[in-house]
Order: C-alpha cells, then sequence, then structure tokens
C-alpha cells in the first residue's frame, strides 16, 4: 500500500519538527567533567606519600575504632574531623579496605 514508506520530512515553519534540517553537533565532553577522576600519576603520588609519611593521627584512632568493630562512632569521628558524612564515609571505608589489605597480607605471611 501507500502507507509503507515513512513520511517524508519537509522544512516545515510549523509543529514539532520545524525548521530546518540539520545533523546533530557532538561535542567533546567538557574538561569539568572529569574532576575527581583518579589518573595513575596522582594516585602513584599519593600512594607515595602515604608510605612515607604513614597516618595521621585521627587516621590511627578511626583504624582502632574500626579494629573493636565500633563502625558507626567511627562515622561520627571521621565526619567531626572531616567536616561532612559524605567524606567521613569515603574515609572510613578507605581505612576499612587498607585494614582488611593488611589482614589478607597477614595471613598470606603465615
Amino acid at each position: 500500500g501507500t502507507g509503507d514508506k515513512m513520511p517524508v520530512r519537509y522544512d516545515l515553519a510549523v509543529g514539532l519538527d520545524k525548521g530546518f534540517k540539520v545533523t546533530k553537533n557532538t561535542p567533546r565532553p567538557k574538561k569539568s567533567r572529569t574532576r575527581g577522576k583518579l589518573y595513575k600519576r596522582t594516585k602513584f603520588c599519593r600512594d607515595l606519600v602515604r608510605d612515607i609519611v604513614g597516618f595521621s593521627p585521627y587516621e590511627r584512632r578511626l583504624m582502632e575504632l574500626l579494629k573493636i568493630s565500633r563502625d558507626k562512632r567511627a562515622l561520627k569521628f571521621a565526619k567531626a574531623r572531616l567536616g561532612s558524612h559524605i567524606r567521613g564515609k569515603k574515609k572510613r571505608e578507605e581505612i576499612t579496605s587498607l585494614l582488611q589489605k593488611q589482614r589478607q597480607a597477614q595471613a598470606a605471611k603465615k
């Protein structure tokens, strides 16, 4: 029949598809979108600094709290020291994963 094909698109002045038909331009994503992305060099530098200078006193206290499984208290403490809930959660996760790695290393030694 005649209704098989898609209707031809015209450069109409009215309606949903009005105006001159052009190809969509896809710009490259903005530099501001990459904020917070962890690069290899940054990670290397942070790890190096962590190896040399160790942990700050509040981080050591966090570790102690987590060792005796006071997770909520640890979060409250981190939050108080770092100024925001999200930063506190992130720090707690970081220290928790670090402790797990230490445990695994000890288990591997035995």
